[in-house]
């Protein structure tokens, strides 16, 4: 099979999809692997490396799209890359289509074979794929929150550890999965006081064994959530449901009754986000003010710490870059269930319940 590995465009994204050491290993299996100039230099891989490992520069992008029978990238295509993909071509990467119409829309006008690495899921329930950047979103993510509860940044100006005699300050997580169990250990390991907000009652359960109860567990009951957040300085939103849009959790009634100077920081943006006055943001712009509460909802957090993010998410993808391109497509997704609930959309049709759900498409939108 011949394998793209274009250059991400989306703010100041640094990661890549695959690294030098998996191009090696397809091409020792007799597969061909194009690369965009410069694919790897964010984090931290030049073009000498990967052409060492096997792979071809591509003479541009628009021709490693037109050669290319599947795409390997890290973040959803943009609007301005639409028109380089070809029909029947096979697109593996982040995706979130619940929460992007357009895309949905151009990848079943266009007939392209979309698998999502957040939706590939194992039988007991747990996504391979989306754990690794999850992880470093939920430990960025309480950085992030300190960085701009800083005065100089707009916040109120607390530090979350609080010093002797001065209390611990308050962070508030919503959602008790990889991202905050994530966010928890980083919030602890500084020193705040820290409640988990998990709808599951054996996560509840796990959370506060894993921790020797240094943490507070609750199932989300809307006054519970609406009266943590009100006294807390940092709040998390770190909700997932698979191929589904993030419910809001948090109200604009809420977000209104915080301290002015506290922050918000909505992981979950991706899928629509875990707060009602959520809106995507980049690096570029990252913040904005509502109800006087700092937000931070950068849609691809882990992008700016690539030396960690690539080879992290690069180690989890590529068992299955290498079984898509050996068996095929049809091959590949009959043999491996996980795989399969990653296919969200082929032959200009919805294969993801969730997204069809999300989308209210009905059943007969459902591929088989």
């Amino acid at each position: 099979m011949i394998i793209g590995i274009p250059k991400e465009i989306k703010d100041q994204e640094y990661r890549v999809s695959m690294t030098p050491v998996g191009v090696a290993a397809l091409c020792r299996e007799g597969h061909r692997v194009l690369i965009e100039s410069g694919v790897g230099e964010g984090s931290g891989l030049d073009d000498a490396a990967y052409q060492s490992a096997g792979a071809e520069i591509s003479a541009s992008k628009r021709t490693l799209f037109q050669t290319a029978e599947m795409i390997v990238k890290v973040k959803e295509p943009l609007p301005e890359e639409f028109a380089l993909f070809h029909a029947g071509q096979i697109l593996f990467t982040y995706l979130h289509l619940a929460a992007d119409r357009a895309l949905l829309d151009f990848l079943i006008e266009k007939k392209v074979t979309a698998i999502a690495y957040e939706t590939i899921e194992l039988e007991d329930g747990r996504r391979p794929l989306l754990k690794p950047m999850s992880e470093v979103a939920g430990r960025m993510a309480v950085l992030i929150g300190t960085r701009y509860l800083k005065k100089t940044e707009g916040g109120i100006g607390v530090l979350l550890s609080g010093v002797a005699g001065v209390a611990k300050e308050k962070v508030t997580i919503i959602g008790g999965g990889i991202v905050g169990k994530n966010a928890a250990q980083v919030a602890l390991a500084l020193g705040a006081e820290v409640t988990v907000f998990e709808e599951s009652s054996a996560q509840r359960s796990y959370l506060d064994d894993h921790f020797r109860g240094a943490l507070v567990t609750l199932p989300p009951y809307p006054d519970a959530v609406a009266e943590s957040i009100k006294t807390s300085h940092l709040v998390i939103g770190a909700v997932s449901v698979t191929g589904d849009k993030t419910p809001h959790l948090v109200t604009r009634k809420m977000i209104s009754e915080m301290i002015e100077g506290t922050v918000v920081v909505d992981v979950a943006i991706d899928q629509g986000g875990c707060f009602e006055t959520s809106r995507k943001t980049t690096h570029s712009d990252p913040v904005y003010v509502v109800e006087g509460v700092i937000h931070y909802c950068v849609a691809n957090i882990p992008g700016v710490v690539p030396k960690t993010a690539t080879f992290a998410l690069s180690n989890e993808t590529f068992p299955y870059v290498l079984k898509i391109a050996t068996l095929g497509f049809e091959t590949a997704t009959a043999s491996d269930p996980a795989l399969k609930s990653g296919v969200n959309v082929h032959a200009g049709k919805v294969a993801h319940p969730a997204v069809a759900e999300a989308f209210n498409l009905g059943n007969h939108s459902v591929g088989a």
